[in-house]
């Protein structure tokens, strides 16, 4: 007998990776049609706070259940293009309902699918990534996703906020559901013979595994897996009211000008992680995961002991950049940790929503417990209170996360992955 021959590493086209740029930077076109526009519109249909509050509060719970599920189902199937193409086809249908019927029942639906729909968009959108390039050149892969997905948000929040104050804020929505068709169009232009439906999921099919994927208990029983969670909980848990509470602050101090001002703190980290999320990907894969990671989460007690000593409007835009820095890191070496926990184990999906549910808990929990403290005490000492959470989480980083890059050999580089890590580095969007 004669052993089979082994599969073929990754060969992803210069037309694949630069459809994939342009495929996650139309996805944050979309997405930037939810979010605070909802409420402007919804305020401008005459609707009260309480219901806009209740239709937020059901879209973030469906959001927060719907992670481990979301991530399962991408693991499940074998084309990750089509789960992505009917989750951005559901997203642009709720955006319909949105602007065609602004009725109570209807915008629940509409909120509830846009939220189940997102729970499997970002696990697809990595599976794509990881099942075309291979685990040897995902990190600087994922940089370029996150470069991709904050000039789609930067640029798409300009323009929908032109269409809504030049027109209605319906127009918005209008626009959302328009940018359907130019996204199934690139995601069509991402060749499926090219995406590793193994690789998509976590395996390597170079090692001929056949050992069957993982439970989900298995998978919650791994240590650095845990580690990691926790530390992903309590840096959402200091980082999710940073922003609004420091748009409180501005208010009180600048006045008419507190609307611009928080657009800078909008925009301004958005170029900063346009800049740098691709040398990050390639800075993980020199020196490792763990120093980024000590680094994007030593960022933010700083920017939270800033806050609370900063007084000057404008000293606090600039504080705000820090957020850049640490999206730049975070948004990169999530997914990529995540990858290298999972390396083998065919659950990379079902983690990223084991991950996404604990970002969800964090970020739902920041809020009330920042408000809290900024009512009983005043800001600074909810400023305070938020960096001593991200100290914790920096701490437990530093002490208990272990290096998760795997060894050089274990990568199975060779030239033609080189390739295709230069083929990723030179596409861009023209």
């Amino acid at each position: 007998m004669t052993a089979p021959p082994p599969p073929s590493l990754p060969h992803p086209s210069r037309r694949s990776l630069k459809r994939l740029d342009w495929f996650v930077f139309l996805v944050a076109d979309v997405q930037t049609g939810f979010g605070p526009f909802v409420a402007v519109y919804l305020t401008s249909q005459k609707w009260t706070q309480i219901e806009i509050g209740l239709v937020l509060t059901v879209a973030g719970l469906v959001s927060l259940l719907g992670q481990i599920p979301g991530g399962a189902l991408v693991d499940a199937v074998r084309s990750e293009r089509v789960v992505a193409a009917v989750a951005v086809t559901l997203i642009a249908m709720s955006a319909l309902v949105y602007a065609t019927f602004p009725i109570f029942p209807a915008v629940l639906v509409a909120a509830t699918l846009h939220a189940a729909a997102s729970c499997v968009l970002g696990p697809a959108i990595a599976a794509i990534s990881l099942g075309l390039v291979g685990h040897a050149a995902i990190g600087e892969r994922f940089g370029r996703n996150a470069r991709f997905a904050s000039i789609g948000a930067a640029l798409s929040a300009a323009v929908m906020g032109g269409f809504g104050y030049f027109f209605t804020p319906q127009a918005v929505f209008f626009v959302t559901a328009a940018l359907l068709v130019p996204t199934l169009m690139v995601l069509r232009g991402v060749a499926a013979a090219e995406i590793d439906p193994e690789r998509a999921h976590g395996n390597l099919p170079e090692e001929r595994a056949v050992k069957p994927p993982i439970d989900l208990r298995s998978l919650l029983s791994k240590r650095a897996l845990l580690v990691f969670g926790c530390c992903i909980l309590l840096f959402h848990l200091a980082n999710a009211a940073m922003l609004p509470l420091m748009g409180s602050v501005l208010t009180t101090r600048s006045g008419q000008w507190a609307t611009v001002l928080i657009g800078a703190c909008m925009v301004g980290p958005q170029i900063v992680v346009a800049l740098f999320s691709p040398w990050v990907g390639r800075q993980a894969q020199r020196i490792g995961r763990k120093p980024l990671l000590i680094a994007g989460f030593a960022a933010l007690p700083i920017r939270g002991l800033l806050f609370a000593t900063v007084t000057d409007p404008y000293l606090l835009v600039a504080v705000q950049l820090l957020d850049g820095l640490t999206a730049a890191v975070m948004s990169v070496m999530v997914p990529l940790t995540i990858a290298d926990l999972t390396r083998g184990s065919g659950r990379f999906n079902l983690t990223q929503g084991v991950v996404g549910t604990m970002m969800g808990l964090g970020a739902s929990i920041s809020p009330t417990f920042a408000g809290y403290m900024s009512d009983a005490f005043g800001s600074p000492i909810a400023f305070l209170g938020l960096a001593s959470v991200a100290a914790i989480g920096l701490a437990t980083v530093w002490l208990l996360m272990p290096e998760t890059r795997p060894a050089a050999n274990d990568l199975h580089t060779h030239p033609s992955d080189a390739g295709c890590r230069s083929s990723s580095s030179s596409s861009s969007p023209s």
